[in-house]
């Protein structure tokens, strides 16, 4: 039989806090287990399933994507295909927002080249009439 952990031991061997694992099962991306002698027992699984959401957290999958991805993985019917199709959606996600940041920056950098007296009072601040500005 495999190895079962309380709530707080499975979030220690997961890295995440007990209230993740909480909020985990208040999603449904991890069942709930029954109260064996006054305690939640969890299987090992799950803490390989809190750290594959992690893992596509930190890649900025949302949490009903790692759901879905979750699911894809159990599913014998499932195909690689299928993942692929999601994972070149999150990088054409990934693009733009890398785009629309370089454009912020671009803009931030502009604004502060046109501050060329840092002794200017502020109701003649370049940076905070840009803001007025469309």
């Amino acid at each position: 039989m495999k190895e079962e952990y309380t709530i707080g031991k499975l979030a220690k061997e997961s890295g995440v806090t007990v209230e993740t694992v909480r909020f985990y099962e208040q999603k449904g991306l991890i069942k709930q287990p029954s109260s064996k002698s006054g305690y939640r027992k969890y299987p090992y699984d799950d803490i390989i399933k809190i750290k594959f959401i992690k893992s596509t957290q930190e890649l900025g999958f949302t949490l009903n994507e790692a759901k879905e991805l979750l699911e894809l993985r159990v599913k014998s019917n499932a195909k690689c295909g299928q993942v692929k199709i999601k994972a070149e959606s999150k990088l054409k996600e990934v693009e733009k927002k890398i785009k629309d940041l370089n454009k912020m920056k671009r803009s931030l950098k502009k604004m502060i080249g046109a501050c060329s007296n840092n002794e200017k009072s502020t109701s003649d601040c370049p940076i905070l009439e840009s803001f007025e500005r469309d």
